[in-house]
């Protein structure tokens, strides 16, 4: 961080979002740190070849683009240091590699990013590394769940199908008072409105393809650590021979500047139309812990400073081809996986359970809300709705 921004802490979360990562030693009188294509680093002299000589050995292990990068994530997310990872999907695996070993027990709660759980049964349990899934709302009672092999807690608040909210701060008081670290996957709220490292979190991880890109067009992760693990983070994701072309984490950092102005738009349009959706008759319940109706409300408002454009909602006992034709007849809202870019998207949600049950009473369709206006948004549900009719 330059000299002229020591205070930055005491910052506002949009100035940070401006300002964070951008070190003139980096980035010299340029306002974006430079796009460094390189493998091969080269040394004045043999001595400087040593181990921790010079600041640059291999394009690999870091350059200038990726430590603009790096350094922001570290400063927003108040970690000792981060990782970029070619996908949140690799930083979840970097994470779980980095903490456990044969042996170990990991309690994973169940309302995670489906693939995270698939790393959990097949690679993790190849491994000799025993998984337990528990229910998210657990909170301090987690503790009953803990053996002496328990190493790791993996959670994600909200759950990015069923949006329950998980106390991270019980969950890390009953966690660390046995010797096991807390993972949270962070991509919903993002460091602009939940920082999980200063509620007990060990690691906070981002897929940085949604929010921190915000275009669609990238794929990266970012991993931040405490000081308790940062070593061992650093050292698998090394092992690993991790890494991500400059291309991309440019992207993602020109993403990053205008992250704060695009999350408080979506917030409100989110809001907005998830309103509306909770007076339609055909919506049984609303998926969004930002509205007072909402289980975990009170989690939300007390640990978060904002809220995403992705929510759920349940349709009161439609049939599977009712909620496929509805699905098909939005013009807006594009069908297709991920989130948190600039456009607004809509899938049906399959959900996999194996420690709670989701009986919510009908199918289950996940939204999300892009920069378009809200009037438009609502419209074209509005229209949705009334072409299905009384389909069965």
């Amino acid at each position: 961080m330059s000299s002229h921004d020591e205070d930055g802490s005491k910052q506002g979360p949009a100035t940070r979002l401006v300002r964070t990562g951008r070190d003139p030693a980096l980035t010299g009188p340029f306002v974006n740190p430079p796009v460094v294509h390189a493998s091969t680093v080269l040394f004045p002299n043999v001595d400087m070849m040593a181990p921790g000589a010079q600041k640059y050995a291999y394009g690999r292990r870091g350059t200038p683009t990726s430590d603009g990068l790096e350094t922001a994530i570290s400063e927003l997310e108040n970690a000792e240091g981060t990782v970029l990872c070619p996908s949140g999907l690799s930083a979840v695996s970097t994470a779980l590699l980095a903490i456990l070993s044969a042996g170990d027990h990991l309690l994973m709660a169940d309302n995670v990013y489906e693939p995270a759980r698939h790393i959990a049964v097949t690679t993790l349990a190849r491994l000799g590394i025993r998984t337990t899934f528990f229910d998210p709302t657990l909170g301090s009672e987690i503790a009953s769940l803990m053996e002496p092999e328990t190493k790791a807690v993996y959670v994600e608040s909200p759950g990015s199908l069923t949006f329950e909210m998980t106390d991270i701060p019980a969950i890390a008081a009953a966690a660390h008072a046995r010797g096991a670290y807390v993972l949270t996957d962070n991509t919903w709220a993002t460091p602009y409105f939940f920082k999980p490292l200063d509620h007990g979190a060990d690691i906070s991880i981002q897929a940085g393809t949604k929010y921190l890109s915000g275009h669609s067009d990238v794929m990266i992760g970012t991993l931040a650590a405490n000081d308790a693990v940062w070593k061992a983070v650093k050292n698998t994701h090394g092992n690993l021979g991790l890494c991500v072309g400059p291309d991309d984490i440019y992207l993602a950092n020109r993403g990053l500047r205008t992250m704060g102005i695009r999350l408080d738009r979506q917030m409100q349009s989110a809001l907005t139309v998830a309103r509306w959706l909770e007076q339609r008759p055909e919506v049984k319940r609303l998926l969004h812990p930002a509205m007072p109706s909402d289980p975990g409300h009170a989690i939300w408002k007390r640990d978060m400073k904002g809220a995403s454009g992705l929510f759920g909602i349940v349709m009161d006992g439609w049939s599977e081809d009712k909620t496929k034709a509805f699905l098909n007849g939005l013009g807006l809202f594009g069908l297709g996986y991920s989130w948190g870019g600039f456009e607004s998207l809509a899938i049906p949600a399959k959900i996999h359970r194996t420690a709670t049950s989701w009986e919510a009473g009908g199918p289950t369709i996940r939204l999300h809300v892009g920069l378009e206006e809200p009037a438009d948004l609502i419209a074209d549900l509005e229209q949705s709705f009334a072409r299905i009719g009384n389909l069965a």
